[in-house]
């Protein structure tokens, strides 16, 4: 039985791969910062909820020593916790704002990843997925025929930047774990006030794929529901 973890994952792209890979069989411990929106979505799909905080080091601790009580260990990592900070005119931005998104999106991966590589590397196959985005590819933002080109947010883009290069990093220092990021694509979510033209089915296809790929399947990727990103 694959037992993944995902934060974030009491709405959105979180609670959708986690209803996607129950139907892959695995056994699913959501993540969610909010007790009450967390143990409802668990009890809706039939998972377990985990309470987590990805930017406080003490829950984070507390999250992973719940699963190692419970589960002993888990096979594949989702950081899917995400925040999008301010939209426009960056000479507003304070340094509040970016430690506040760069705390959850950056950090947060960072601190949620070291605490469980323990549980992850009792695993016969661990794997971590990183949810990033196309919004942190210097090609993409730069096309004007992509949707990635016409938003300016600032620090949302930089910490999807950041996030990725961090999986490539990983996956060249964890040469036990397979370490993927995942670009959803537009989306509608709550993130973007659902103004994304794809459903969230659609964007958490290559969470799905990256996640329940077998043994042996490359590492260090960048990859959309079309294939491969080079960013």
């Amino acid at each position: 039985m694959t037992i993944t973890f995902i934060t974030g994952a009491n709405k959105g792209l979180g609670r959708e791969t986690a209803r996607r890979l129950i139907e892959y069989s695995h056994t699913v411990l959501v993540g969610a910062r909010d007790r009450e929106r967390g143990e409802e979505a668990a009890a809706a799909l039939g998972a377990r909820y985990v309470p987590i905080d990805v930017t406080d080091d003490a829950s984070v601790a507390a999250a992973a020593a719940d699963v190692a009580e419970h589960e002993g260990r888990i096979d594949v990592l989702i950081n899917n916790a995400g925040v999008h900070g301010p939209i426009g005119d960056p000479g507003d931005l304070t340094a509040a704002d970016a430690r506040a998104v760069l705390d959850v999106n950056v950090i947060g991966v960072v601190r949620t990843t070291t605490a469980f590589l323990p549980l992850l590397r009792r695993s016969d196959d661990p794997v971590i997925v990183n949810v990033s985005s196309g919004m942190g590819s210097l090609a993409l933002t730069h096309d004007p025929d992509r949707p990635e080109s016409r938003v300016v947010a600032p620090l949302y883009t930089s910490s999807k930047a950041a996030l990725t290069m961090l999986t490539t990093q990983y996956a060249k220092g964890l040469k036990d774990i397979r370490v993927n990021a995942a670009d959803p694509g537009y989306t509608a979510t709550d993130l973007n006030g659902h103004s994304g033209p794809q459903t969230v089915t659609e964007g958490t296809d290559a969470i799905v794929a990256l996640a329940t790929e077998g043994p042996g399947a490359g590492t260090g990727r960048f990859v959309s529901r079309h294939g491969e990103i080079a960013w």
